[in-house]
């Protein structure tokens, strides 16, 4: 099915609603940002080890990176922005193979990581490189301004019409969504670390590491698979699980 990059917009809200008042467009990119996210994928998964290891807010921080990334995706999918829609779809091999690369180092990186149970609200956790750990991982896969077009389109948004307001609804509403996933994941995960144990942490590293690599390698895989060239794992139907 042929898909436009064209500018989306929303269904009109009802007339009792103000365009400027209505939180009706927040609501659509909250669900939409919401059911992006939630999917278990490498960022999934790097989020579940940060809250048994390093504590909930290292893995809020790592999953705040992806709603970044998830938001800017949406704001291209919302927007239409053709120069940016355009380069994604031309580098997407060359942003695939950074993916899947950094996917398998991560995961050899995790391998070796320590059974180390790091106490909460430390400031050794490396915050910032949780967030950017995340947010590259989810940045290096370009067919997820595709899944936020099709999960758009099933919601009725359709066409923004230049409406500056409406679209920043829409693209707020997708932060939220996507950012409550993640908090909720962390605090879900956060929950047992109390039961957790350094064996346990061990397997942990081990069980998390190759599952990175192993997402790493299907993605690389899917870029000499004849007829599927750079989709495979990143296609549109696989975009909403790789979170």
């Amino acid at each position: 099915m042929r898909r436009r990059l064209g500018t989306l917009s929303l269904a009109r809200s009802p007339r009792w609603m103000s365009p400027r008042m209505s939180f009706y467009p927040f609501f659509k990119g909250l669900i939409v940002g919401f059911l992006i996210a939630a999917p278990v994928g490498p960022v999934g998964i790097l989020c579940i080890r940060k809250a048994l290891a390093d504590g909930r807010l290292a893995a809020f921080i790592a999953g705040l990176g992806a709603a970044v990334a998830d938001t800017f995706y949406g704001a291209v999918a919302a927007l239409g922005i053709g120069l940016v829609s355009n380069f994604l779809m031309v580098h997407k091999v060359a942003l695939s193979l950074g993916g899947g690369i950094f996917l398998v180092v991560l995961g050899w990186h995790t391998l070796r990581k320590p059974a180390v149970l790091i106490p909460e609200g430390t400031t050794h956790v490396g915050l910032l490189r949780d967030f950017l750990s995340t947010f590259m991982i989810t940045l290096t896969n370009p067919a997820t301004v595709l899944a936020f077009m099709a999960v758009f389109a099933s919601f009725s948004v359709v066409s923004l019409d230049g409406d500056a307001v409406r679209a920043g609804e829409l693209i707020l509403g997708v932060f939220a969504g996507s950012t409550l996933w993640w908090a909720i994941l962390s605090a879900a995960a956060g929950a047992v670390r109390s039961h957790f144990t350094p064996l346990w942490l061990v397997w942990l590293n081990r069980l998390s590491g190759w599952a990175l690599i192993l997402f790493g390698i299907g993605v690389l895989g899917s870029l000499v698979v004849p007829d599927q060239g750079a989709e495979g794992l990143f296609s549109l139907d696989a975009a909403p699980w790789v979170a």
